[in-house]
């Protein structure tokens, strides 16, 4: 230690010693991190093998990093990330699939197992450090630098295909400013006689979206060149992410207001609408009457731990990012547990909204069938292929209700036993339409499409609806700019308009190969596998590089430090040992069904008017696979290279100031005199900023003792060892 120090000079004073360790370091100048003296126990010019996790800059420092105007909007951005298109889209049919009101269950442990514990860990790290994805897992472990860029490349491979399920809410939303709405009705053939056979052979709404919006192909191999309107739908959805990110959280905060809040307006809406239309309460006692016995079911809890894993973002870096524009000492822990909990109750929302449209929708086909079936019952009679005598006498053709067809097929079927499937008559049960599960695009551009015609002013509550899904889309394409150029930006001095203009510029042009005629079954392609087994696997090593390697005692101190009051041992015990473990099981099913999985898409056959399972061909098979490898391939390749020396450790020069009642590795002083000095003088007088007292784990109360120097001197000053000494 110089010569000129306080401590040096405290030492050859003969004025009794007032002060703590932390008092007098917190007057020492800044220290070069890397060649520190002070850095573990290491010597000089050595790296440490995990850095202190929480690093204190000047206060200078810190105002130099942009900042959110006010928690609103933070709140605000984080709940638009995490609520996108899934709420609306995906948790219905999970639900629907596995049990109804039985699947809120395993849905909400797990939520309190692994998604609120990662989540809140997520927004610590990123808070306190105030990096995007690749500076946070730098500094906490260099090895594992390769999670934030592994998040990083599945950002832009979702951003890719995402938006243009953005494009095609956009597309849509145009084609909504008219009555009636295009999809109504199937579109005559040229002669104007008939119409076009394969509208006849599935739907108007199916027509639309699959030949008159996706123009689609047959199959993958047929690429059938680019579809004019989906590409300017996509150029418009880009410039709308550009002008929302371009001057980062200064312009992204102020979308959020209106692109977070409006989608609430628009379900309350449809939900107090959806009350409102017959058969609505058929669909929502389907939904939520539980099915107990699906809760036993291994795929059930694993289909909810997924759900729960991508509907908090996690591992996007999108998370991180936005925390990272937070003050230290905001309450990350009650953002947490808030915007987890806005999320599910979102989900619920979503699905009372869609359940109780698709209930309505499931009417109006049951009476349609009754009505198509009772005109074949009326042909047959008149052409003495049925008795009259089986029809009841109080059956009346003209106002035939369901329960009236029911009973006339139920005789028909009896008598009918030998020759009854000749006939060709369907059973028009309300069941059947209620469990006919869809999601994903077939639910938003398919089944509520065609719910919507049925509508008073259906041209009204179709553009809302399409507006709301450009806004849940916007929020979360949003995020994930963050996530990407938040650590561009931490890593290069460049401006962030010239960045994000470039990398929208860049996306669009690699977008292109989604609105190809064939894009549909890309976008399928890059959804199955670019997405979920890295952010699994990006996931459990964040939970380990911070649990495991840095040492949850002592993340759970810095987080007492940062936040002013210790978390709840249950976060402990869920990081060390339940969340990692449930993602070992998660990452498990995961390659198991990829692997008795056939690898494929739903192929539209024009001829027949249906989907088709096809397997993809060998050169699409190798690209979806590829998709994985090189999002998780940073992870192998940064932990060698740093291993080897072959890659700096991502930190340039940390420069580390000390405050008062903070110490940050203080051990192996080089001059052990000063070092036996500091350390073996009873203070006369308290000092103004005690020290902070050490987390022991949960209900641990055993006193701290120093050992570094080969004897053990019980301290009243915090001592933090090497990081090995926390595992």
């Amino acid at each position: 230690m110089p010569n000129n120090t306080r401590v040096t000079q405290l030492e050859h004073s003969s004025e009794p010693v007032t002060e703590s360790v932390a008092d007098l370091l917190s007057l020492e100048h800044a220290m070069d991190y890397k060649s520190s003296q002070m850095s573990m126990g290491l010597s000089p010019g050595s790296t440490a093998p995990v850095r202190a996790l929480l690093p204190s800059p000047d206060p200078d420092a810190e105002d130099g990093r942009p900042a959110w105007n006010n928690k609103l909007e933070y709140i605000l951005a984080q709940v638009g990330f995490s609520v996108g298109l899934g709420n609306v889209w995906r948790f219905p049919y999970l639900c629907q699939k596995n049990g109804g009101g039985a699947y809120l269950v395993p849905y909400f442990i797990l939520l309190l197992l692994i998604g609120i514990p990662l989540f809140f860990l997520e927004l610590a790290v990123g808070q306190r450090i105030r990096r995007g994805s690749i500076g946070v897992w730098n500094y906490v472990y260099p090895r594992l630098g390769g999670i934030g860029v592994s998040s990083l490349m599945v950002c832009g491979f979702v951003g890719l295909y995402y938006n243009v399920i953005i494009g095609w809410s956009i597309f849509y939303f145009f084609q909504s400013f008219q009555y009636p709405l295009p999809w109504a009705e199937c579109p005559v053939n040229i002669n104007g006689t008939q119409a076009e056979p394969e509208c006849e052979k599935s739907s108007a709404t199916t027509y639309f979206w699959y030949r008159q919006t996706l123009n689609i192909t047959s199959s993958i191999d047929d690429t059938g060149g680019l579809n004019w309107k989906m590409t300017l739908s996509l150029l418009v959805a880009w410039i709308l992410v550009c002008l929302a990110v371009i001057k980062g959280i200064q312009s992204s905060g102020k979308v959020m207001y209106f692109s977070s809040l409006f989608p609430y307006v628009v379900l309350f809406c449809f939900l107090v609408r959806g009350l409102l239309l017959r058969g609505a309460v058929d669909g929502i006692a389907h939904m939520f009457t539980p099915k107990l016995e699906k809760m036993l079911e291994p795929q059930v809890w694993r289909e909810a731990a997924t759900q729960v894993f991508f509907a908090l973002g996690l591992g996007f870096g999108g998370v991180i990012a936005f925390s990272s524009y937070n003050k230290r000492d905001n309450n990350c822990h009650f953002d947490a547990a808030l915007v987890s909990i806005i999320n599910f109750i979102t989900s619920i929302l979503a699905t009372l909204v869609v359940f109780a449209v698709l209930g309505f929708k499931a009417n109006i086909m049951n009476e349609k069938c009754v009505v198509e079936n009772a005109e074949k019952i009326l042909g047959y009679l008149n052409t003495s292929v049925l008795s009259k005598e089986l029809i009841p006498p109080h059956i009346n053709f003209s106002h035939m209700t369901t329960e009236d067809y029911a009973e006339m097929y139920g005789v028909i079927k009896t008598v009918k036993e030998d020759n009854f499937a000749q006939l060709g008559l369907d059973p028009c049960v309300l069941e059947d339409e209620l469990n006919k599960a869809v999601q994903g695009t077939g639910l938003a551009f398919i089944a509520f499409t065609e719910a919507m015609t049925h509508f008073p002013a259906s041209p009204i509550w179709s553009v809302m609806f399409f507006f709301m899904l450009i806004n849940l889309g916007l929020g979360s394409m949003i995020g994930t700019m963050t996530g990407i150029t938040t650590p561009i930006l931490d890593a290069f001095k460049i401006r962030k308009e010239i960045l994000c203009v470039v990398c929208c510029i860049i996306a669009f042009l690699l977008g292109l190969l989604f609105v190809q005629r064939s894009g549909n079954y890309f976008v399928t392609m890059f959804d199955d596998y670019s997405a979920g087994l890295p952010l699994t696997v990006v996931v459990i090593l964040e939970n380990i590089s911070v649990a495991w390697i840095y040492g949850t005692k002592r993340f759970m101190q810095d987080l007492e430090d940062m936040l002013g009051f210790r978390p709840y041992a249950f976060y402990y015990y869920m990081w060390m040992y339940v969340s990692p473990a449930v993602l070992v099981l998660l990452i498990v099913a995961t390659v198991i069904e990829m692997v008795i999985s056939p690898a494929g898409y739903n192929a539209w056959v024009e001829s027949e008017g249906s989907e088709r399972f096809h397997s993809y061909p060998p050169w699409a098979s190798a690209m979806a696979y590829s998709l994985i490898v090189v999002a998780m391939l940073p992870l192998p390749v940064v932990f060698v290279a740093r291993h080897f020396n072959l890659l700096s450790d991502g930190s340039n020069k940390l420069s580390v100031s000390y405050r008062k009642g903070m110490m940050k590795d203080v051990s192996n002083l080089e001059e052990q005199d000063e070092q036996r000095f500091i350390l073996g003088k009873t203070p006369q007088a308290p000092s103004p900023a005690p020290s902070p007292r050490a987390y022991l784990g949960p209900g641990g109360t055993q006193e701290m003792t120093n050992t570094n120097y080969g004897t053990s001197t019980k301290t009243g000053y915090q001592n933090i060892g090497s990081p090995e000494s926390e595992l």
